[in-house]
């Protein structure tokens, strides 16, 4: 059996070398609450924490993933109190949950067990593969809420399928199917159920084998963050740096031993020890 945390709203479990983050309101369908969101954030500085943590999964009990906003206060809950140091706008839940997972040093995966909705999609698309059960459903309904978008999902969905897509179901309030989901790029494979956790695992398992947990972290870094950039020269850069100063670490020479020897590489680097910063 896995070892397990002891928040009720949201689990924190070990398989091994990947840790499950698991949302555990399955009467409310996983509804989102700002408990669950300072929760989520510890739990990410749990892990990246944790050098023994190589991927974290996260995903749903019960039928569904999330169905969004908790909405028991009704028509007033998203009334929100001024942020007292800046007077205006508070910083959005769902935003920092997002950055967070965003910033993460381990791979991420959500394992979308069900139906997911508003923050309850949002939320997964930092993640670095979706995959979802053949029954999920994908609920863009801000704009039939008289909200607008959150999670920072302006500026993720349209990098996950395409700026079209993403217009087409934000700002028509879109119900979207698996099927269509999958079609379109918002995940990367459906399967029974059932088996969406134990795939998500086997996924994570296949990224950190044999790869060592600083380069992983740095990979990542380098993936997310040029998705903004001006132009490639801008990757050749912080490329450039972190060539240079991974050449002299000891995984590398580790890296290169080990495929020479035919051995399955034994990394002593730590993301714990810190990162270098590639860009300047």
């Amino acid at each position: 059996m896995p070892e397990t945390g002891t928040d009720d709203a949201v689990i924190l479990e070990r398989h091994g070398e990947i840790a499950v983050v698991r949302l555990n309101r399955p009467n409310q369908l996983n509804a989102f609450t700002d408990a669950m969101c300072y929760r989520l954030i510890e739990i990410f500085d749990e892990t990246d924490a944790d050098d023994e943590v190589r991927a974290v999964v996260i995903t749903g009990t019960g039928r569904a993933f999330c169905a969004g906003a908790d909405l028991a206060a009704g028509g007033d809950t998203f009334v929100l109190d001024d942020d007292p140091e800046t007077g205006g706008a508070p910083a959005d839940t769902g935003g920092q949950v997002s950055l967070r997972i965003y910033r993460s040093l381990k791979p991420v995966i959500a394992a979308i067990n069900g139906p997911a909705a508003g923050v309850g999609v949002t939320m997964t698309l930092p993640a670095d593969i979706r995959i979802a059960s053949e029954i999920a459903k994908f609920g863009f309904v801000f704009t039939r809420r008289g909200l607008v978008p959150e999670a920072c999902s302006t500026w993720f969905l349209p990098r996950a399928v395409g700026i079209s897509t993403a217009v087409e179901w934000t700002v028509g309030g879109k119900m979207v199917s698996a099927v269509e989901a999958l079609e379109r790029g918002l995940v990367r494979e459906l399967v029974p159920a059932d088996q969406v956790l134990e795939r998500a695992l086997d996924i994570a398992r296949e990224l950190v084998s044999g790869t060592s947990p600083v380069s992983a972290a740095l990979t990542r870094q380098l993936m997310w963050r040029m998705l903004g950039a001006s132009d490639p020269e801008v990757a050749h850069r912080a490329e450039s740096i972190g060539i240079y100063v991974r050449g002299t670490a000891d995984d590398v020479r580790e890296g290169v031993d080990a495929f020479l020897e035919k051995r399955e590489p034994k990394f002593p680097n730590r993301v714990t020890d810190g990162l270098p910063n590639l860009f300047e």
